[in-house]
């Protein structure tokens, strides 16, 4: 058994932006629906939905078998906390809330096996090591760590330049909604000065020569912020999907319009 190439990290090299989804919802069988749905790249979101590290690996298991790769945010950059999400298997962890270059180089140091960094060793407990079963694992795997930081404050923003620059940072996310409400804007992640500040930090991610990501749901502003130079970006979320659909759905029986709709799918097979 071979170490998994990190294909999310390969992608971050390639000319194609690559486009994910949210994972709030813990049910696993909600993830593996989802990872056979084509997106480039999913992401277990532990900083606010209710994962915990059992249902966070019950997750990557449930999206291993599709070949998606599964990014793990967690609620902050403890090291001990990088070390287990780590050794269940994930291979890219998204960091929220880093402010500076000094908190960006110890993140570093948390998701690398020395003499790069100060991870501890405990593969023969580990999944990601496939329990001692993948040879030359702790001489490997920082090779296939990805490691993102979320700039997300006026403070990330005005030091942004110095934390792409650290090496071992493999991208950089900017949180629009966090953002927005740091620069005095909350709720508005659209206004003019937020989106403003968003696209300057993606020059300079870019110049810096690593990869820029935001979450954004409306198509349109995606497609312009990849023309901006955002490489990866979440364009949905698992709860929202289903809630609009149901909400939807509701609406349109209460309203009528379920008649019409009905009538054009007679003639198809329901595929119950």
């Amino acid at each position: 058994m071979e170490l998994p190439v990190n294909k999310f990290k390969q992608g971050l090299k390639g000319d194609k932006p690559m486009w994910g989804l949210w994972l709030g919802l813990p049910d696993a069988s909600c993830a593996e629906i989802v990872a056979g749905a084509g997106f480039d790249w999913l992401l277990i979101d532990s900083e606010h939905a209710p994962f915990e590290l059992g249902s966070t690996m019950r997750h990557l298991q449930a999206i291993a078998p599709y070949g998606v790769p599964a990014i793990v945010r967690p609620e902050e950059g403890r090291t001990a906390l990088l070390k287990r999400i780590l050794d269940i298997g994930a291979q890219t962890i998204l960091v929220p809330m880093c402010d500076t270059a000094e908190q960006a180089r110890e993140l570093v140091k948390a998701v690398k096996y020395p003499p790069q960094g100060i991870r501890g060793l405990g593969s023969s407990l580990a999944r990601a090591a496939n329990w001692n079963r993948i040879p030359g694992y702790l001489q490997k795997a920082n090779d296939e760590i990805c490691l993102v930081v979320q700039a997300e404050t006026v403070t990330a923003m005005a030091n942004l330049a110095e934390i792409a620059a650290v090496d071992g940072v493999d991208a950089v996310f900017i949180g629009p909604s966090d953002l927005s409400a740091s620069m005095g804007h909350i709720g508005n992640p659209d206004h003019p000065e937020v989106v403003a500040a968003i696209e300057q930090g993606f020059e300079i991610i870019n110049a810096a020569g690593k990869a820029a990501g935001l979450l954004c749901i409306n198509q349109a502003k995606a497609q312009h912020y990849v023309a901006k130079g955002a490489k990866f970006v979440g364009v949905g979320v698992d709860t929202l999907l289903l809630s609009n659909a149901a909400k939807q759905l509701a609406e349109s029986f209460k309203s009528g319009d379920a008649e019409s709709q009905g009538q054009a799918d007679a003639s198809q097979s329901s595929g119950y």
